[in-house]
Parts: structure tokens; sequence; C-alpha cells
């Protein structure tokens, strides 16, 4: 199995993460994440979020490519599953969360990932394996405090120095919309909210796309049920975004 290296977990020595970006990370201990493929991936994606995890793993079939950079990275169900243009592609995940580091990590070990500890909302600074030709973020936005358009600002900026001139991001991320698919799923919604696990009850679409439309050339956005599907080209200079 992949160790987990040591990274820039607070974006600077003498900072950490928030409290609210601890939040949203903590809940995902080795029992969650053993539950998680049947929970999230099963049952809330198709009966609550109204996006089945199928249309998910789409992106990755279609844009993962040999040098791929994974952020927020689950169990890494989509990166065992995904259809690699390469029998051995070079993977990265990066995560705040170890404990979702190992998981991932073990489960795609046959690709021997590598793995570092970082917090998205900061400078990465120097990743093993850049620059990359794609990039993965799935789930990980709604997880995230602050404004949408902020938070997906900061994101891009983040992890920029590490994509590679014609690179492609893609990714979901579950919007306030989806609270308003069943009386089940805005409990959940509200629930996961109230715990810090979430934080996205005014994260809309329209404030996704100016964010993307800052960063990138060329980007589309598809909604499914209460969750954005995202692609994104051609990231702009470092200077420009």
């Amino acid at each position: 199995m992949t160790s987990v290296t040591d990274g820039n977990t607070a974006g600077g020595p003498e900072s950490g993460p928030s409290a609210d970006v601890l939040a949203g990370q903590a809940a995902y201990n080795r029992w969650v994440l053993a539950a998680y493929d049947i929970g999230v991936l099963g049952i809330s994606n198709r009966f609550l979020w109204r996006c089945p995890t199928p249309r998910l793993r789409r992106l990755y079939d279609a844009h993962a490519s040999d040098r791929h950079l994974d952020i927020g990275v689950g169990t890494g169900y989509y990166l065992d599953k995904a259809r690699w243009p390469t029998p051995n592609p070079a993977v990265t995940l990066v995560d705040l969360n170890q404990n979702a580091l190992r998981t991932a990590a073990a489960r795609i070990s046959r690709y021997a990932p590598r793995t570092a500890v970082r917090n998205a909302l900061e400078p990465v600074g120097e990743l093993p394996g850049a620059p990359f030709d794609s990039v993965g973020v799935n789930y990980l936005l709604h997880c995230m405090p602050g404004e949408l358009a902020t938070k997906t600002g900061q994101l891009l900026t983040a992890i920029r120095p590490a994509l590679a001139p014609q690179a492609v991001l893609f990714g979901s991320t579950i919007l306030a919309a989806a609270a308003r698919q069943s009386a089940a799923a805005g409990a959940l919604m509200r629930l996961y909210n109230r715990k810090g696990i979430f934080h996205n009850l005014d994260d809309h679409a329209e404030a996704l796309d100016r964010a993307l439309g800052a960063a990138f050339a060329k980007h589309q956005i598809e909604l499914i049920g209460g969750v954005a599907t995202f692609v994104a080209f051609n990231p702009n200079p470092p200077d420009q975004t």
C-alpha cells in the first residue's frame, strides 16, 4: 500500500486549516468510509440527490488522463472503476483526510499512486507527479466552507501551478437545489450542514459557472438532479486566474 506523505496541510508554517475546513473532512473516518460506497454511491446519489453514480463515472471514463490528480478522493471508487487511457496511469491523490488517502491508495494500489496531505483551499505547493493533464474534483466543493464562486476560485488558484497547459478539470458538487428533490433530501442536507459536513445551502450553478469561466478558456456544466457536473478545458495562465 502506498504510504501517505506529509504535506502542506495548513497552507503555511504558522497557520492551520480552519475549524470549518476540518469539520468538512473529519466525518470521513474509517467506519464512514467503509459504508460510503453503499450509503452515498448506492443510495443517496440515486434516491436523494437524483444523480446516479454511473453518470459520475462517465466523467472519469471520458476525461481521466495518464497523468491524473484527484483531490478529495473518497474511497477511490471512481479511480478504481475508471477506463484509463493507459494500463499504468500515473495517479496522485490529494486530501486533507489521511483515512481517505489510505483507503483510496489501497484500492488502486495496482497503479502505485502517490499521495499528499493538503488543504486544497491553500496553495498546494509541489505535488509528486506534476504537471497533471487531468484533475478530478468529485463531491468536494460542497464540503468546503464559503460561497461557491469564492471557494472554487481558491481551489483553482491553489492547484493552478500543478496543471499542464492543456489540462482538463472535471468533477461534481451537490447544490442547494438538491434539498428540493424530496423531504428526505432536504432533511439530510440540513443535517449535514448543521454538523459542518456540508457547506452548500447557498451553492448555486451560476456561481460555479462564474468561477470556472474566470479560470479556464472553456467549460461546461450539466445539472443532474441536485448535482452539478462540470468539465473545464485549458486553464488560463496563472496571472490571469
